[in-house]
């Protein structure tokens, strides 16, 4: 556990060294909100979540990038890579859960009449998912660049694609439209339990192939370990 921590404050620690990259992303969700407020009260909503969504996995790429050239000293060490996904993923998830908490007031504070909780689950799920799919690009992607671009792709594609088809669900962000639908428009339970259903699976599919990629990644041979 003390290695895990040890992790997760490193990961922190480079994260604080670029403000003006955590600057830009904690206003950027604001954008989002700001650019639909005046069209739809759902719109606007689905938008700062989308944004979140963007903002987070933008971050946890960063984060993933940066620690490459430390991973195989700290794996020479003597830590796991266990250790060494699961301290990242506790440091992201603290972040976003940061990051979410002055959107959410903002929500209670200037939309009315929509299902506050269910504004709540699309948050922590879209931290859950965020997270590991950015380190997952990361894992796969060399550099920093591609990575931001196959982001932009797939919050772009979750915006002009139709929710209703079923090659939407593929996308890592599907569920907040469905869990959003539910919380602005008062629909009945079955969009909360498909949205809940796929934020649930997409974040663990999504995190077990992070932790499976750094073991790859990071496997030890042999005759490099330190006596």
């Amino acid at each position: 556990m003390t290695r895990i921590l040890v992790v997760a404050e490193s990961a922190l620690r480079e994260l604080l060294r670029r403000r003006t990259v955590l600057i830009i992303l904690l206003l950027f969700p604001l954008a989002f909100y700001l650019s639909r407020r005046g069209d739809h009260l759902g719109q606007s909503i689905r938008f700062v979540c989308l944004g979140l969504g963007w903002a987070l996995s933008t971050a946890a790429l960063f984060a993933g990038s940066a620690a490459r050239g430390m991973e195989p000293r700290l794996r020479l060490s003597g830590y796991r890579s266990m250790h060494l996904v699961l301290g990242r993923l506790l440091a992201l998830w603290a972040v976003g859960a940061l990051l979410c908490a002055p959107y959410f007031v903002l929500i209670l504070v200037d939309q009315h009449d929509v299902r506050y909780g269910a504004i709540a689950l699309i948050m922590v799920l879209t931290v859950a998912v965020a997270v590991p799919f950015g380190l997952l690009l990361s894992a796969v992607l060399p550099r920093e660049l591609e990575g931001t671009l196959v982001l932009l792709t797939v919050v772009g594609l979750q915006m002009v694609m139709d929710p209703a088809s079923t090659a939407t669900r593929a996308l890592p962000f599907w569920f907040s439209r469905e869990i959003g639908t539910y919380a602005v428009d008062h629909t009945d339970s079955g969009y909360l339990t498909r949205g809940l259903t796929q934020g649930i699976a997409v974040a663990v599919v999504l995190t077990l192939s992070v932790v499976v990629a750094a073991a790859v990644r990071l496997r030890q041979r042999r005759h490099l370990r330190i006596a």
